[in-house]
């Protein structure tokens, strides 16, 4: 299993929390894609916050909006409501937050005209949607590749902190997601690759018997 960021146990735990609010939205019969839907909007108000030059605000909505991505699944399985084009909507959606909210960080360094930590915001958006794509991408080829070190929870938590402690912190954390957000895409990559080459392996094995 490969190590994350933030460990297993402790996510779980997290999970654990959160259930009496996913049992009181199955009570209220809260469609799941409206908390995804939900979701993208706190971040939108994240990125805006940004703008305005409100970082702290920034970072705590980013983790409300990141909350509200950690519930929808949970309340959709626990109702009974997973569908196909629901963990697709919810996939989607997640990527336009992403664009959303670095493009509001991007405009903060922007306006501090910090250029260095605007790399780094592009490197951190790169390696964010190639973690997605690396997953996606093997899966449509029958490979599994899933894991990785720096997840999208992960990539919530350090910017959402880093921005509610001070903005050197938010810029340490920008370039942790720059560097382990492609670090794990490349860890995905791996992961197919070894999974591919064992099933040619195989095959070449049986192959002589046929």
């Amino acid at each position: 299993m490969q190590r994350r960021l933030i460990p297993e146990g402790l996510q779980k735990s997290f999970v654990n929390l959160l259930k009496p609010l996913v049992k009181l939205f199955i009570k209220w019969n809260l469609n799941p894609n409206s908390l995804t839907l939900a979701g993208v909007a706190i971040t939108s108000m994240a990125a805006l916050a940004f703008i305005m030059g409100k970082i702290r605000l920034g970072g705590l909505l980013i983790l409300l909006g990141g909350l509200c991505d950690a519930i929808d699944g949970n309340v959709a399985r626990s109702a009974s409501k997973a569908t196909s084009f629901g963990a697709l909507f919810d996939s989607t959606v997640d990527r336009y937050s992403e664009f959303i909210m670095f493009f509001g960080i991007a405009a903060y360094f922007v306006f501090l005209q910090d250029y260095q930590t605007l790399v780094a915001v592009f490197l951190a958006l790169c390696g964010s949607i190639m973690v997605s794509y690396a997953r996606a991408r093997a899966e449509g080829l029958g490979l599994d590749a899933k894991g990785g070190m720096m997840q999208r929870p992960e990539r919530i938590v350090f910017l959402g902190v880093g921005a509610l402690i001070h903005v050197v912190a938010f810029e340490i954390a920008i370039w942790v997601v720059a560097v382990f957000a492609n670090y794990t895409a490349l860890q995905r990559i791996r992961c197919a690759y070894k999974q591919d080459s064992a099933r040619l392996n195989q095959e070449a094995v049986i192959k002589p018997w046929k």
